[in-house]
């Protein structure tokens, strides 16, 4: 049966058909093809600019247009690799081996071992951060770890049924850092749980997994956001990164410290991280990277310090990364990430605690599918396999040289070290408000001091201090240096003192670059508007440096 066509259509029909009459057949072909085009095209600059923003994404398009000029990319790329070669310095690659030796060398290995030992800096007491354990590497801690270490060097705890020495210590450990941070108060919940990693960037790693594959099966998100504050470890990027994750790195406030109110500006329906109260509020993860300070805060508290709680106790905490190398005194390649529960972290299957009708009398049961941490294999050839972490074999012996650690200093052991760090680093900012050219920046809760001048170079402040066999970090955004105290630093506080007094003063009185140094290199990397060439010059430097 025919449908009778409205007139209206009909008159519709006849004017387009006159209209596009005019127009040749394959204009009007390709037309639709070129706007989707066009549609595209656009759709992709939207897209860099919500992601990099309009001064980033101009200034980048500006500088690519620059480099087709005739020799302005070879000049870009010779500087560049100038800036490379500074970088680098005094790593001369001359008799570096590239194949094995014909004939081991045997037990003259160590002694080949030691001599090279000897072309490492001298860092006792002179490091911001880096080493944690007090005293000689020969001697008292040092000794114990090392010791602890070596015995248990050949062991794997991926062969659970092999080692269950180090499967214990593992398990002990995470257990005993939990306690720490709040796992035996009622506000925990009771269930936190976790595994050891190699550092605080693994840790911060499978957090962010954990949250991501977490969320998207409570919320069904599929492009997942998170959001940070600028000073937040660059791990978080990496994270981003390797899972596809959006990042939003938000301003501080004027103290330094994370913004709430902007921070809530950038909550949306695929946000995954962020913070406590606003986590909660909003049913989404609230990671916590303890990494510096899991071992010196929760003591620092004890001992009156106003540090607020970082820990489980915390409504809306649901992960947090301790590195038990830093402040728990571990051996090099220890930290812990923990969970709220076990629901987080592992891989399940659940059914829903209702039925879908499906007509009159059948029903459909829900299922939700919750992801995870845990790499899990059921086919493979080679047997079932299970592994916690991004590392399939770990090393038991650093497990174990942390559980050593722990057990033989003790929660009387932590607070006294606790305490001697406190000291040092409130004498540390004090001697450093006492410099009338300088200022610390924000308001240290624990043991960074940061600080900056308006009336110095702050990078050559800290080249001067190089010449004088220290290495602190330098920071940007704004220009300043930190220093990291450890129980390396507790005797050598007047010393450090002097030193920038007199490097502050040197500079005062000698403004200027100080010849093999990098305060050029830093000032002008802060500077560069475009931040590809900054990546760029990092890539290379990276690349030709192994």
């Amino acid at each position: 049966m025919a449908f009778p066509i409205p007139p209206w259509l009909n008159q519709y029909r006849a004017s387009a058909n006159s209209f596009l009459s005019q127009y040749e057949p394959l204009i009007l072909l390709i037309t639709p093809l070129f706007s989707l085009l066009i549609a595209r095209i656009l759709q992709s600059i939207f897209l860099v600019i919500h992601e990099r923003g309009l001064k980033a994404t101009i200034i980048s398009f500006v500088m690519s247009a620059i480099k087709l000029v005739p020799g302005v990319k070879k000049y870009i790329d010779s500087e560049k690799q100038k800036i490379v070669d500074k970088l680098q310095g005094s790593s001369n690659r001359d008799g570096w081996r590239t194949e094995l030796p014909k004939t081991g060398l045997g037990d003259n290995v160590l002694v080949q071992m030691r001599d090279e030992k000897q072309k490492d800096v001298t860092w006792q007491g002179k490091c911001s951060g880096t080493v944690y354990i007090g005293g000689n590497e020969n001697e008292g801690h040092f000794s114990l770890i090392n010791e602890a270490c070596s015995m248990f060097a050949h062991t794997n705890p991926l062969h659970l049924s092999v080692f269950p020495s180090v499967v214990r210590f593992e398990a002990e450990v995470v257990a005993m850092t939990a306690a720490i941070l709040g796992s035996k108060e009622k506000a925990s919940g009771g269930q936190i749980c976790g595994n050891m990693t190699s550092g605080g960037t693994e840790s911060i790693l499978l957090a962010v997994k954990s949250s991501r594959d977490y969320m998207k099966a409570k919320k069904g998100i599929t492009k997942p956001e998170m959001i940070i504050p600028v000073s937040a470890h660059s791990a978080y990027d990496k994270a981003a990164q390797y899972f596809k994750i959006k990042l939003w790195r938000v301003p501080v406030d004027k103290e330094f410290r994370a913004d709430v109110k902007a921070i809530k500006r950038y909550i949306n329906k695929n946000t995954i991280m962020e913070l406590g109260d606003l986590a909660s509020s909003y049913q989404i993860c609230f990671h916590v990277d303890l990494c510096l300070g899991g071992f010196v805060l929760p003591f620092a508290r004890k001992l009156g310090y106003p540090v607020p709680p970082f820990d489980f106790t915390v409504q809306g905490v649901t992960s947090i990364s301790v590195d038990v190398h830093k402040y728990g005194l571990a051996p090099k390649g220890t930290s812990v990430v923990l969970y709220r529960n076990r629901e987080i972290r592992k891989k399940k299957k659940l059914y829903s605690l209702y039925l879908q009708k499906r007509g009159n009398h059948s029903y459909e049961v829900l299922m939700t599918y919750i992801p995870c941490i845990h790499m899990i294999v059921t086919e493979w050839t080679g047997g079932l396999y299970v592994s916690p972490t991004i590392a399939g074999s770990r090393a038991g012996g650093l497990i174990a040289g942390a559980w050593a650690a722990m057990i033989s200093l003790g929660s009387e052991g932590y607070l006294e070290n606790t305490k001697e760090i406190m000291e040092a680093s409130k004498r540390i900012q004090k001697g450093i408000q006492d410099i009338p050219e300088l200022f610390v920046i924000g308001r240290p809760d624990m043991s960074i001091i940061a600080f900056g001048s308006d009336v110095v170079d702050i990078f050559e402040v800290n080249d001067i201090l190089s010449s004088k066999g220290w290495h602190l970090n330098a920071l940007q955004r704004p220009n300043s240096v930190h220093i990291c105290v450890t129980l390396q630093h507790v005797s050598v506080v007047q010393i450090f003192l002097k030193d920038l007094r007199d490097s502050v003063q040197t500079v005062k009185e000698n403004p200027g670059p100080v010849n093999g140094g990098f305060a050029p290199i830093y000032g002008a990397a802060g500077k560069m508007p475009d931040r590809v060439m900054v990546q760029d010059l990092l890539v290379e430097f990276m690349d030709s440096s192994y």
